[in-house]
């Protein structure tokens, strides 16, 4: 919806000048291109691009003030049920039609954290309260908009980039790299909040609200936190359609063209079958990959013919696609490993084509137990129940007899350290050979701690706590940022508020092969499909990236490696990372996702002009 960056002062008239700011905000122009406004007061300066969505007069523009004058705010996202907020707390006089414009009257009514606990939406937000003189920060319950902050001596300055935080004039001259970040990011790919690799710059975490003072004393709080306790009744088919027919109606609210994306797997067909029910002129787009190996549409399209929808295929030749590389990296304003981006920028900007809101069925995973690596998880749960030097010796006697037919057990010390190699993209060995002396970061040890979970049931709810806050970041983050590289708005209906809470009240009774995970989504699919179009094998789409980097990005990967000093050396055996790669193209080993972490690490670095 939009790019957003705040300025709130700890020490009178320390702004930066106004050219300065204007194009620090400017950073996010392809975020919100439809309009920039600037708000400066006695200690605080809030500035805004917009993309617009809802009213698209200037009366839905911001930095907006509540009625009283006591509240202003930047806000990027879109809450959803703003028209039954508005008729519940009995709004009168609305300037707009907008959902922000609910939003501030409401704080005037409920004050910031009450309002925050009646939202149901996507949202980051910055609001200043000029009677209290705090600033308060706030993210969604999922984390589907970027939030990041950095505290300096001089004040607050908050933003939708963290190349915003980084590059402002406070902290570009003082930013010190954190060794245990930056570990996890070669690790992981992807900066977990409330962290991010420089010390004095942060991001807030999902249904986190940040309050500030004008002394610079920070408090946080949770305003939403999944309720883990275990409901172990079926879930029930009717109420679950209830939730998400009436959540996608709501994410359909827009005055611009909406579509939906539809691949061949089970959550977005899904999602494209209610706003179809919903919308009967709905369009839906396929990235179409001109290879036989890389095509996913046969089976997306068969959905699209039985729903009698209008299915766009982005044709795309994989020469083209490789093409994009570079170009997604320029958007690409935070370290960020995931290859699958560059489909994604693909994507998006073909759907932007024609239209600036589109859903996805993102979050269906995480939610549903939909990662194959949760059953081998559970499988070999017992074996770390037996001390190391005893589990060493038998499990390798166990393979060898053919009773176990994984290495885990004898690989990993620790089941933490099981459960972290399912999501690391790098060789372990090369991290804490290049990282001798750096433990990991409090988040990721939090993340991936599992206490008194050889239970079965508690380890399978951990896990898909640890899929939410963990891995379904790292995929926000990829459509967040590709989306809005090409102006293009994506909700997403599955982290819609109620599904979430009433997803995790809900436990599967059978979780033992594939065709249990997302039981519940693939029957709910069978009152939208045929079964056996549901059942046919999915032709899932993968870029290429260990040919690729062996061949048409070699020469790029050798030149940002090995004749370019790798950012933050200091911090780790650059070596180690060196030889990595070098081992790669000598095809000594075939970890090309490892090796795109330290190459698109690099490739953010020299785009930010760090290097």
């Amino acid at each position: 919806m939009c790019g957003f960056l705040g300025e709130f002062l700890f020490k009178k008239e320390a702004f930066i000048s106004e050219n300065a700011f204007s194009d620090i905000l400017a950073f996010s122009k392809h975020r919100g291109p439809d309009d920039t406004k600037i708000l400066k007061e006695i200690n605080y300066r809030l500035g805004f691009n917009r993309l617009s969505i809802l009213d698209l007069s200037t009366n839905g523009s911001q930095p907006k003030q509540s009625p009283s004058k006591r509240y202003n705010i930047v806000f990027n996202g879109e809450i959803y049920n703003y028209k039954a907020l508005s008729k519940t707390y009995n709004l009168k006089n609305l300037n707009s039609t907008s959902d922000t414009e609910v939003l501030v009257y409401l704080l005037d009514v409920l004050g910031v954290k009450e309002t925050l606990k009646v939202l149901n939406g996507m949202f980051a937000m910055m609001i200043v309260d000029t009677k209290e003189n705090n600033c308060y920060m706030a993210r969604d319950f999922a984390g589907i908009k970027p939030l990041f902050f950095g505290i300096s001596d001089y004040g607050l300055v908050t933003a939708s980039q963290f190349n915003q935080i980084h590059k402002h004039p406070w902290f570009i001259d003082k930013l010190q790299l954190r060794s245990d970040v930056v570990k996890g990011y070669f690790s992981y790919g992807y900066m977990l909040a409330p962290d991010t690799i420089y010390k004095d710059i942060h991001q807030v975490k999902p249904g986190e609200l940040i309050t500030v003072n004008s002394h610079g004393d920070i408090n946080s709080e949770q305003f939403y936190a999944i309720e883990t306790t275990i409901d172990y009744s079926e879930i029930n088919e009717a109420i679950l359609k209830s939730k998400l027919e009436a959540a996608v109606k709501h994410q359909m609210l827009s005055d611009v063209p909406l579509g939906t994306f539809l691949s061949g797997g089970i959550d977005s067909p899904l999602i494209s079958a209610i706003a179809k029910s919903k919308s009967e002129d709905l369009e839906a787009f396929t990235l179409s990959v001109n290879d036989d190996v890389l095509d996913e549409t046969e089976k997306a399209t068969a959905y699209g013919a039985h729903l009698g929808i209008s299915h766009h295929l982005i044709d795309i030749a994989p020469e083209e696609l490789l093409k994009e590389v570079d170009a997604h990296f320029k958007f690409m304003t935070e370290p960020f490993g995931d290859y699958s981006s560059i489909p994604t920028y693909a994507v998006t900007k073909g759907a932007k084509s024609s239209k600036t809101v589109m859903l996805s069925g993102d979050g269906g995973d995480e939610l549903f137990f939909g990662y194959p690596r949760m059953l081998h998880v559970i499988k070999l749960r017992h074996w770390f129940k037996v001390p190391f030097l005893i589990r060493k010796p038998l499990s390798r006697l166990a393979i060898k007899l053919g009773f176990l037919k994984s290495w885990a057990p004898y690989n990993f010390e620790t089941f933490n350290d099981f459960v972290k190699a399912k999501q690391s993209y790098i060789n372990k060995k090369v991290i804490v050979t290049a990282f001798p002396n750096t433990n990991d970061s409090n988040a990721f040890t939090s993340l991936f701690k599992f206490h008194n979970t050889f239970s079965k049931d508690n380890l399978l709810q951990k896990l898909r706590l640890n899929e939410f806050y963990g891995h379904l970041q790292r995929v926000l983050i990829k459509v967040d940022r590709m989306s809005m590289a090409n102006s293009l708005e994506v909700r997403v209906p599955f982290l819609d508020k109620e599904i979430i809470d009433y997803t995790f009240k809900w436990f599967p009774k059978e979780l033992k092969s594939k065709a249990d995970l997302k039981y519940p989504l693939k029957k709910l699919l069978e009152s939208y499909y045929p079964k056996p179009l549901i059942e046919e094998e999915k032709k899932g789409f993968a870029v290429p990236i260990d040919k690729w980097l062996r061949n048409q990005l070699k020469s790029d990967l050798e030149r940002v490696i090995f004749n370019t000093p790798i950012y933050g050396n200091s911090n780790f055996e650059e070596s180690v990372m060196q030889n990595y790669v070098n081992d790669f193209l000598n095809k000594k080993h075939d970890e090309a996702w490892g090796v795109w972490h330290i190459y698109a690490w690099q490739k953010w670095a020299i785009n930010e002009g760090l290097l």
